[in-house]
């Protein structure tokens, strides 16, 4: 018996499989990807670690080979708001799923610290989250030895304004924060980012012209979580 394809019901059934066959088709792409992205994801993490601590020449071909050199797995904790250390592997927490679960009470967040050694000195690396103006942005800062100083640091977006808000990846942005004392006497300092110019004196860096939401989302950012650090470090 011939179909009649002139009928809506033979668009409509057309409609359906073509959906259901593209559907898997896509399903089975994404499956089939996904190993190759998580693998990536973990070699881009482990960059910008790297970067925090200034090691040049970092690629996507020498991470891991870089990472397992200079960090000391067995040295990285986790820490919780109060600054106690937990059971969890730092590697494996995701701050970035932990801060967008808004049920997810600030006492239960988990707060990763890197150590890394460089020509037999300590650095302690610290992953910040936050939210620019378009959507979330990340960061690590790299703190020396003497736990107080900032070593480095490095920022990046997912949807910033290129030439605005996005500069907060940029050299001269980051390198403000290098020698940046984050405590004094056992306090925590505050580490601003400005507007009017003063950025040279302490405790001050000079915001993106232009991206003032972005560059008051790293100053949240950065000053929500080195106060856990901080309070880490004073013990």
């Amino acid at each position: 018996m011939a179909v009649n394809k002139d009928k809506n019901s033979y668009t409509f059934l057309f409609a359906i499989i073509m959906v259901v066959i593209v559907g898997s088709c896509l399903a089975a792409i994404s499956m089939g990807l996904k190993p190759a992205q998580e693998k990536n994801q973990v070699v881009k993490k482990k960059m910008d670690i790297l970067n925090a601590i200034k090691i040049q020449d970092v690629s996507r071909l020498n991470a891991i080979e870089l990472y397992d050199k200079y960090i000391l797995e067995d040295e990285c904790i986790v820490l919780n708001e109060k600054g106690e250390i937990t059971g969890a592997v730092a590697f494996d927490v995701d701050i970035q799923k932990e801060y967008k679960n808004k049920n997810l009470p600030v006492a239960e967040r988990q707060y990763p610290l890197y150590v890394a050694e460089i020509d037999g000195s300590k650095k302690y690396v610290i992953p910040v989250i936050g939210s620019g103006l378009w959507g979330p942005i990340w960061g690590y800062i790299a703190v020396s030895e003497d736990k107080k100083t900032i070593f480095g640091a490095t920022f990046d977006h997912k949807g910033e304004t290129p030439g605005l808000g996005a500069e907060i990846k940029q050299s001269f942005f980051t390198n403000q924060y290098d020698n940046e004392t984050i405590s004094e006497d056992g306090n925590y300092k505050k580490i601003k980012v400005v507007k009017d110019g003063s950025g040279t004196e302490p405790q001050k860096v000079d915001g993106i012209t232009g991206g003032t939401i972005t560059s008051k989302g790293v100053e949240e950012m950065v000053d929500r979580t080195l106060q856990v650090y901080v309070n880490y470090f004073n013990k």
